[in-house]
């Protein structure tokens, strides 16, 4: 999809817009987008990892609380391995498998 840029904050810079200024873009299918143009940024490898670890943490958060109601049920009939599964979950960011491998019930 091949689009044109007009600079609406300063027209001069059309073909190279700076950070905040206000664009139009023009699609080939006559599309019109306007929004304030900001320089692409490249995450490194570290920023990455550290997001997949956030997701991790916060799938493994999600899923304890999903299981906090079987904690008190001693007759639930799951209760065992849920007890099993949530105590991996805690150890879980602790161990070599994290974030890679997620524990499972």
């Amino acid at each position: 999809m091949s689009y044109t840029i007009l600079n609406l904050t300063e027209a001069t810079r059309s073909n190279n817009p700076q950070d905040g200024d206000f664009v139009q873009y023009t699609y080939d299918t006559g599309s019109v987008v306007k929004k304030h143009y900001y320089t692409p940024v490249e995450s490194t490898d570290a920023q990455l990892q550290e997001i997949e670890i956030l997701k991790a943490r916060l799938w493994r958060n999600d899923e304890l609380a999903g299981t906090d109601y079987i904690v008190p049920l001693t007759d639930h009939p799951d209760h065992t391995a849920t007890l099993a599964y949530r105590i991996a979950l805690i150890d879980w960011p602790t161990t070599s498998d994290f974030p890679d491998t997620k524990p499972t019930l």
